[in-house]
């Protein structure tokens, strides 16, 4: 995990911008290392865009900014060729789209048409303008903002483009402290000057990729799994998760496992066993030892206050790097 801390400290740095919203910030970036899109409905002056900016900034992203009113067209976002008379060709002009963060504010308030322009990049990161495909720089993030109240001249999404959110946050208001520090930190320089870049875009991917190497237990496979066919039983709901929300669930739990510092990827060495001092032979492998065969604990006071959650299971031992380690063990905090 080379680039934990440091992912850890994008998180610290936009705080610097947005005070009181540890948990608001928290989801937004574990759905960025997830490599998924955002979606925050808040009313007016919360916050919503600014603490886009402050991951932008925090990051050293190249952003772009669309304030989207009912005159915005498609092109304006993916771009548009134009015919060039000195070489006759067709010279594509890029659109707001070719950045790494991609900040619709006011997504709802636009037509439906422009909002469509943004489903081909949000799912495959590229546009396809008069028949050519252009590829989105990576990363590429898109975080829309909605206003909830005053919906006369507004366009609901559609259900294709809500999907492709991987999270939906709600900000609320700051509480007393919190925004008695925003009034005080206003009276020295703005708040989005006080967040110093802590990381770059290849960071940025290779925290990516670090989190799309945290492994994922089958019985939690199966638990994302089950929940998403409950949520497509369930009679009191409308739609239930699709199976690109299942992968965004699982994309989620990865980076919240890798911001708490579980990583179990090749060659780590972090989820080892804390259960206290080396145990006795009698506990040693060929006596009902560790599965790998390693030399770790087996039945430590911790092991044994854990109740496994089926009966005939070791489900508190999960395989890391080749190796068995135990669940109680590891760094899980969330």
């Amino acid at each position: 995990m080379q680039y934990n801390q440091r992912a850890a400290d994008v998180a610290a740095e936009v705080s610097k911008a947005v005070f009181g919203k540890p948990q608001t910030i928290r989801t937004i970036w574990m759905a960025m290392l997830a490599g998924g899109h955002v979606l925050i409905e808040d009313i007016p002056g919360v916050g919503k865009t600014t603490l886009a900016l402050a991951f932008a900034r925090a990051l050293e992203l190249n952003e772009s900014r669309v304030q989207f009113t009912p005159d915005v067209l498609p092109s304006d976002i993916v771009g548009f060729t134009v015919f060039q008379k000195e070489t006759g060709r067709l010279v594509y002009h890029p659109g707001s789209v070719m950045c790494n963060l991609f900040l619709g504010d006011e997504i709802n308030r636009t037509s439906s048409r422009t909002q469509s322009a943004l489903l081909e990049v949000m799912e495959e990161g590229n546009v396809t303008v008069d028949g050519v495909t252009h590829p989105v720089p990576a990363p590429f993030t898109v975080i829309a903002t909605e206003n909830p109240v005053g919906a006369a001249g507004t366009q609901m999404l559609p259900q294709s483009q809500l999907d492709r959110f991987t999270v939906c946050v709600v900000m609320g208001y700051p509480d007393t402290e919190a925004e008695m520090q925003m009034l005080a930190g206003r009276g020295q320089r703005t708040l989005l000057e006080q967040v110093h870049p802590v990381a770059n875009q290849a960071d940025l991917l290779a925290m990516q990729k670090e989190v799309a190497g945290v492994f994922i237990h089958e019985l939690m496979y199966r638990y994302i799994v089950d929940l998403a066919q409950a949520s497509r039983k369930e009679p009191r709901l409308a739609l239930g998760l699709s199976p690109r929300a299942s992968l965004a669930l699982a994309g989620m739990a990865r980076a919240a496992a890798y911001l708490a510092g579980f990583c179990c990827s090749a060659g780590c060495d972090h989820c080892v066993c804390r259960c206290g001092p080396p145990p006795p032979d009698a506990d040693r492998p060929g006596q009902g030892g560790r599965r790998d065969g390693g030399c770790g604990h087996r039945r430590s006071a911790a092991h044994r206050a854990a109740s496994p959650p089926g009966k005939g299971r070791s489900p508190w031992q999960v395989n890391c790097a080749g190796r068995w380690a135990w669940c109680c063990c590891l760094p899980l905090r969330y």
